[in-house]
């Protein structure tokens, strides 16, 4: 649902968050021309096969970004936070492309969405606007390039330790409210696999158990 309030008071917004990446002017065009939405925690901001007319960028939360195999499992991606956008989102746009990606909301999210047709005119007009989509390609490109790299070459227990610290960092909490299944699904293995290793960093003294709840209780570990 749009927030009313944020809308009215979108520059002021926009200014306190991003002055340090954009001028008053593209503020003014961002707030004019923009969508201002509100999703909870778990909605879905953008589904695989959605046409794709507008490309967010993230006001406040964390919103996680996934793919999908032949089975139809979930695959993780990247994270996009304050400030960000989504770089694949951007490349539909461009190409007036259907969604190849799914975007969920990790916390509560608000996301400002510009429309297609503001990517390039921006580009043209504005050296910051340009940067700020350059940059946003070049961040998520590494990440994708990492996340192939630690599902290609890592083992499950470091690819679950790296999650986990992840986790903490998008969330800004030792404690993590999460099943074994739903790790299982973002990590593309089986319930049993995340559990048996679990139940080994929990002997370790890196976390504690509890129902549907995690706590780190040695972050450096995790490294």
């Amino acid at each position: 649902m749009p927030s009313a309030q944020n809308e009215r008071n979108c520059p002021e917004l926009l200014t306190e968050k991003f002055a340090y990446i954009f001028d008053e002017m593209l503020i003014k065009e961002i707030c004019a021309n923009g969508k201002w939405q509100h999703f909870k925690e778990d909605d879905i901001i953008i589904e695989i096969g959605m046409p794709i007319q507008f490309f967010p960028i993230i006001i406040s939360g964390s919103v996680k970004v996934l793919t999908e195999d032949k089975e139809d499992n979930d695959l993780l991606l990247y994270y996009l936070e304050l400030g960000e956008t989504c770089a694949i989102t951007l490349n539909c746009c461009a190409q007036s492309a259907k969604s190849n990606i799914k975007a969920i909301a990790e916390t509560d999210v608000e996301v400002i969405f510009i429309p297609q047709n503001k990517l390039d005119e921006w580009m043209s007009n504005y050296p910051q606007w340009r940067a700020f989509i350059l940059e946003s390609y070049h961040s998520r490109l590494n990440e994708m390039l990492a996340a192939i790299d630690n599902l290609a070459f890592n083992n499950m227990e470091e690819r679950l330790l790296k999650y986990l610290k992840d986790k903490t960092l998008i969330n800004r909490s030792m404690e993590i409210n999460i099943t074994h299944s739903e790790i299982a699904n973002d990590l593309h293995s089986s319930r049993v696999v995340v559990s048996r290793l679990m139940k080994k960093f929990e002997k370790e003294g890196i976390l504690q158990q509890h129902r549907n709840k995690i706590t780190i209780t040695a972050l450096k570990r995790l490294s």
